[in-house]
């Protein structure tokens, strides 16, 4: 056998083990909240990633995708997100980490990713510093410091000059508070008044009255779409601060679709800035909708269906480029300026952060047919995480 022969030989050999590996199924970790208060969340980024899945043939550049899902219940804790993140690398031999709901979630398995090296693809949690714990990290959703900013600089430009801050007291709300603050400020307004309010169960009627006192034009609110901002909202209109004038307004996280029908009349005319809505008007948007509607019928989509969603295009986009390889550091370089048009709009992982580059959209509630919706009606464009 000469060196020609010898050489094709290997490269035989070499392609049928390409073959064989591209044949092997992909696993993808997902590591959400399924049960408890945060449950929502999980079923929410599950319906985007299966909604996916099913538009796909259930592949992802030519591999079968295995979706290993683990409940992290409640979504908080980060030890128990760190344990189940192992039984997924060691155990399972996930290909690829995925899901993440709350920030919490994340903080706790980037180490594993770095130790591992292995690609960690976050399809919700919102704090800004959460890419900068590991390099294997890539996020797909938002972060708080987008739409704080952009809700900021237009409540200073329409005629509200006093704010009265209130957010949950974890990461995110700090990262909104932070954000609405520096940017409300140097636009000219003031803030009458702050508060950190406790994640889980807490009393606002002492909140709710210290705002009244305060009488501000409105309130910036951020809490986690769920039970706590419907109980704040309630108190809002039963003590008066509504009738009074104060106006709400937010990152999208205050009026999710989620929620929305359950917030009832009291979120009418609730002006948020965030990137995506149900109704927000594009082909792929429409697409996203009619299927997701079709699948989950009893369910409203919201935007961490399309986190869920976009985690999934974003790797399928990866693998494309790596030709399967779902090894770190190919993934990691494959996802730097990825672009593609989501149901949102326009995206683009920023090659330097890895983080999400998108439109933020001005919202207000409003009646559209039988359901509460949160009409767009002003685009700030390509709007990169001002927190870093």
């Amino acid at each position: 056998m000469n060196w020609k022969q010898a050489f094709i030989g290997l490269c035989l050999a070499a392609g049928a083990l390409s073959a064989a590996a591209a044949a092997e199924p992909l696993k993808i970790g997902l590591i959400l909240p399924m049960s408890g208060p945060f449950a929502a969340y999980g079923k929410q980024i599950n319906h985007g990633v299966q909604l996916w899945l099913n538009e796909h043939g259930g592949s992802i550049a030519g591999r079968k995708v295995d979706v290993v899902l683990k409940n992290d219940a409640p979504g908080t804790a980060g030890d128990v997100d760190k344990r189940l993140a192992q039984e997924l690398v060691i155990k399972d031999k996930v290909d690829i980490l995925a899901g993440f709901a709350l920030t919490p979630s994340a903080f706790a398995v980037a180490p594993l990713a770095t130790q591992a090296k292995m690609p960690m693809v976050v399809m919700n949690a919102a704090t800004s510093s959460i890419t900068t714990k590991s390099p294997d990290i890539v996020r797909v959703s938002m972060t708080l410091p987008q739409g704080s900013k952009v809700i900021a600089d237009w409540a200073a430009k329409n005629g509200i000059k006093k704010v009265f801050v209130l957010v949950a007291d974890y990461g995110p709300g700090f990262d909104a508070a932070t954000q609405f603050t520096k940017s409300f400020t140097g636009d000219g307004g003031a803030i009458v008044g702050d508060i950190k309010a406790p994640l889980s169960n807490p009393d606002y009627a002492p909140y709710l009255q210290r705002i009244k006192d305060a009488k501000p034009d409105a309130v910036f609110l951020f809490l986690p779409p769920g039970a706590g901002t419907i109980a704040f909202m309630k108190g809002f209109v039963d003590q008066g601060l509504a009738a009074s004038g104060i106006k709400l307004i937010g990152t999208g996280d205050l009026t999710d679709e989620d929620i929305l029908d359950t917030l009832g009349k009291p979120a009418l005319g609730i002006i948020t800035a965030f990137h995506y809505s149900a109704v927000h008007d594009s082909p792929q948007n429409r697409a996203f909708v009619a299927a997701y509607d079709k699948a989950y019928p009893k369910d409203r989509p919201n935007f961490m269906a399309v986190g869920g969603y976009d985690g999934m295009e974003l790797i399928d986009l990866a693998l494309k480029k790596t030709h399967g390889d779902a090894k770190g550091p190919a993934f990691m370089a494959a996802v730097k300026g990825l672009h593609w048009i989501s149901p949102r709009g326009p995206v683009t992982i920023d090659p330097a952060t890895r983080d999400i580059v998108q439109n933020e959209y001005i919202r207000k509630v409003e009646m559209v047919g039988t359901h509460l919706q949160n009409v767009e009606f002003e685009t700030v464009p390509d709007v990169k995480d001002p927190g870093k």
